[in-house]
């Protein structure tokens, strides 16, 4: 787990930040589909304030579809599930938590001048 996680930093400090959308217009909750570098993002604002990007494309159907997903959690762990055949996804680390075998790319974002940024 921990190469996983040192692999991950390294891959940020390495990634391009692209400026995506103010913060304030993702609503709480809800999803929103971005073209970001030429990628098809989806970006989640959870009620903690925070913003999570993962891949628009659903890993069990390769349809781009997780910006309609349904915002929840397990336990304090903010998911998304998936609209089509409701997978359910970690937004921080992309686990699948109802299929082992499925894995959903996720993206470091942060917020700069009220703006989010998503690390490609």
């Amino acid at each position: 787990m921990t190469i996983i996680l040192d692999r991950a930093k390294d891959l940020e400090a390495t990634a391009t930040w692209h400026r995506v959308c103010p913060l304030d217009e993702l609503e709480l909750a809800w999803g929103e589909a971005a073209l970001v570098a030429g990628r098809q993002v989806a970006l989640f604002r959870t009620a903690d304030g925070t913003v999570s990007a993962v891949a628009q494309q659903d890993p069990a159907t390769l349809a781009n579809v997780m910006a309609r997903g349904i915002v929840g959690s397990r336990g304090n762990r903010p998911t998304i599930a998936s609209p089509l055949h409701k997978e359910v996804y970690d937004l921080h680390t992309g686990e699948c938590l109802t299929r082992p075998d499925l894995t959903l790319p996720t993206f470091a974002t942060r917020l700069v001048d009220g703006y989010v940024e998503v690390a490609l």
